[in-house]
């Protein structure tokens, strides 16, 4: 989507107000012992309250109002009985659709408190967001946010996946330009203003590739080793980015 009007951006901030208060109200339930199924509950009670319809339900027919994705699971995680435990790393998917606008985020954490590698591994995918954040101005390469990206992830001694990525958003729930936040010295698309898109990497301890489980949805990394995602919905302006889901 490229913005036409302040009503665009005005459309665009409410449905990411919805979509951040939808994440934080499941990230503060989120706790040992409660349900994946619970959690999404949760969040798809929010979403109902602000007049928003989840975009996986609206789009895909995915079965669950959000995404929740638990340790070697990277996205598309399905809500159901898992319980989570102290220690789980999980990841939260939020978006939706409100009044014709959509917006999309999601946030990786952990249940309770983190061990030494996940407190490194989430602070760096978030960090990689930020820097790419900084680095968003209309005319500039779409490669900056990729380089951004990449310069992080190389810092901490991590690999970015290679078949999961960031996308337009706005209109629908994906949208082009479809890409992966990863520096890509070939990239010749531009950022053009009023372009709305998500920053979204992942991050793993080695993995580069994600395998889509026997449910049709999951998509994973093989157990024991950790990936992480971090996601924003934001317009590039000619001063930077405005980011909806702040």
């Amino acid at each position: 989507m490229t913005i036409d009007s302040e009503q665009d951006v005005a459309g665009l901030y409410a449905a990411g107000a919805a979509v951040r208060a939808t994440f934080e109200r499941m990230k503060a339930a989120t706790c040992a012992g409660i349900t994946t199924a619970e959690l999404d509950s949760i969040g798809a009670t929010e979403l109902d309250g602000r007049g928003a319809r989840s975009a996986p339900q609206l789009y895909y027919d995915f079965p669950g109002a959000t995404c929740i994705s638990v340790n070697e699971e990277a996205a598309h995680g399905i809500p159901g009985p898992r319980r989570l435990q102290t220690g789980d790393l999980i990841n939260i998917d939020v978006s939706a659709e409100l009044d014709g606008y959509v917006a999309d985020m999601g946030e990786s954490f952990v249940v309770g408190a983190p061990n030494a590698a996940q407190k490194k591994i989430c602070a760096a995918v978030r960090n990689a967001v930020s820097a790419a954040l900084r680095s968003v101005r209309s005319g500039r390469s779409l490669n900056v946010i990729g380089l951004a990206v990449q310069r992080v992830a190389d810092r901490g001694g991590y690999t970015i996946v290679e078949n999961l990525g960031s996308h337009g958003v706005g209109n629908s729930i994906h949208e082009e330009p479809s890409y992966i936040p990863l520096h890509n010295p070939l990239e010749r698309r531009r950022l053009s203003k009023g372009l709305v898109l998500t920053i979204e990497p992942f991050l793993t301890t080695g993995v580069r590739w994600v395998e889509q489980g026997p449910d049709g949805w999951t998509l994973s990394v093989p157990s024991g080793q950790l990936v992480v995602q971090h996601e924003h919905t934001l317009i590039v302006t000619d001063d930077g980015a405005l980011v909806v889901t702040a």
